[in-house]
């Protein structure tokens, strides 16, 4: 069976359209199949649409969070509630196309435990366009993970890697990462990301900014080494400068520069925003250690419609 992880958040006007491709998608394969829609605390008719999808077609079903929990989180709760072979994430806005889907199945009946949609364009323009386009290379440059291809949550694993994702404990979570860390043998299809079907982005820019600092900090060590090797840079120089500052002293017969105001202040500013980006760097990976050890659910469920006999 093919489950399809859906999360939704405030998207009643694209859960029609959702529906009817998704479907289309899917009865083309002819495999059974189930699509689980997760309402993270939406404020519009998103759930009561959900409902009534269950109520036409029982392979839809709903699991529905006490609140907004975050994206990331109510993919995982879709994932954990998922009863499929395999395993199909995908956003609800439509930028992701479920045609796409069935040459994921393909791939995944072909041997391959992983199927990544990877991007050959995107819809989005300005900063946001700018950010996402830039995002990848630098989490490239940062990271530690085998690889970090332009793919987002759109994709396909299998039960077995599903498994092993379920066991995954951290809060902080950045699924394309995690997914690229657990490795096993992944293949990839091609795409173009569309503009979205309708409504805007529920993802405000801080979130897309603590989206892109969790896929950094949560699988690499660099910022902090990048640190340790500022501080040595700065030290160094900063010797330099003594020394040539003294011999310029002993060469002047005792007679200095000026009174040295510029040269102190920019010194001072130099070395105290070095010292504000170390100490906050240090923070993000200190909030994160902070929000582990709680050790609380990463999403409380509400209710569930189709799901577990209800």
């Amino acid at each position: 069976m093919i489950s399809v992880v859906a999360p939704i958040f405030n998207e009643q006007e694209n859960l029609p359209e959702l529906r009817r491709r998704l479907v289309a998608a899917l009865e083309t394969t002819g495999q059974p199949f189930e699509i689980v829609l997760v309402n993270d605390g939406s404020r519009d008719r998103s759930g009561e649409i959900a409902r009534q999808f269950h109520a036409e077609d029982a392979r839809i079903k709903l699991v529905e969070l006490s609140r907004n929990f975050g994206h990331q989180p109510a993919v995982t709760a879709g994932v954990h509630h998922a009863h499929g072979d395999c395993v199909v994430l995908i956003d609800a806005d439509l930028q992701d196309p479920p045609e796409v889907i069935p040459e994921m199945i393909r791939k995944w009946q072909e041997g391959f435990e992983v199927v990544l949609g990877e991007r050959n364009s995107r819809a989005e323009h300005g900063v946001r366009g700018i950010g996402f386009r830039l995002f990848y290379p630098v989490l490239r440059a940062l990271s530690d993970l085998p690889s970090a291809p332009d793919a987002g949550i759109f994709g396909l694993m299998d039960r077995r890697v599903v498994e092993e994702f379920n066991r995954l404990p951290e809060r902080n979570r950045f699924i394309p990462g995690l997914r690229s860390w657990l490795g096993f043998k992944q293949a990839s299809v091609m795409y173009d990301r569309n503009d979205r079907a309708a409504g805007k982005p529920k993802q405000t820019l801080r979130r897309l900014i603590h989206y892109a600092m969790d896929g950094i900090f949560s699988f690499s060590y660099r910022p902090l080494r990048w640190v340790t090797w500022m501080g040595i840079f700065v030290s160094t120089v900063t010797f330099g400068l003594a020394a040539f500052y003294l011999l310029q002293f002993i060469a002047r017969g005792g007679r200095t520069y000026g009174s040295g105001f510029t040269t102190t202040i920019l010194s001072i500013l130099f070395l105290g925003g070095v010292q504000m980006i170390a100490i906050g760097i240090l923070g993000e990976y200190v909030g994160r250690i902070y929000e582990e050890i709680k050790q609380r659910p990463l999403y409380v469920v509400r209710d569930k419609v189709g799901i577990d006999g209800r």
